[in-house]
């Protein structure tokens, strides 16, 4: 059986070289179609199904595709429109993680996320960006 899931992965590995693969955009397609197809199940839709399908058919394009380059390029314009709200959402989790020992404010000036252990009382915090000091409670 070893043998046999060895010979597999080797070929799935051949199959697959000089193709693109998976990359961030394609994971959010294929998110989105587990999304749409939830959705289907409470709204029966021939709209949604044709939707389903297409960015299906339109994921796996992607993955196989030979075209390097062009794939790439779509995926640096999905990072960039996608940047800001993938900034926000790495802050707030942050934010979750380190909330037992830690407090977050936003420098006042240029945004910067500053981390302050907790317990200290009224303390006066300089961002690491721009230097601007300001006081808070922790």
């Amino acid at each position: 059986m070893r043998n046999f899931m060895s010979r597999m992965n080797d070929n799935l590995r051949h199959f697959m070289y000089g193709r693109y693969g998976v990359d961030s955009f394609g994971r959010f397609l294929i998110g989105a179609m587990f999304v749409l197809i939830v959705l289907s199940i409470f709204i029966r839709s021939w709209i949604l199904q044709v939707l389903i399908w297409g960015v299906l058919i339109y994921s796996y394009f992607r993955m196989f595709s030979r075209n390097i380059p062009k794939r790439y390029a779509e995926n640096q314009k999905f990072l960039s429109v996608t940047g800001g709200v993938r900034k926000f959402l790495r802050i707030r989790k942050k934010r979750f993680d380190d909330r037992g020992e830690y407090r977050h404010f936003t420098c006042p000036k240029c945004g910067q996320d500053v981390r302050v252990p907790k317990g200290k009382g009224h303390v006066r915090i300089t961002c690491p960006k721009c230097r601007t000091s300001f006081e808070k409670n922790v």
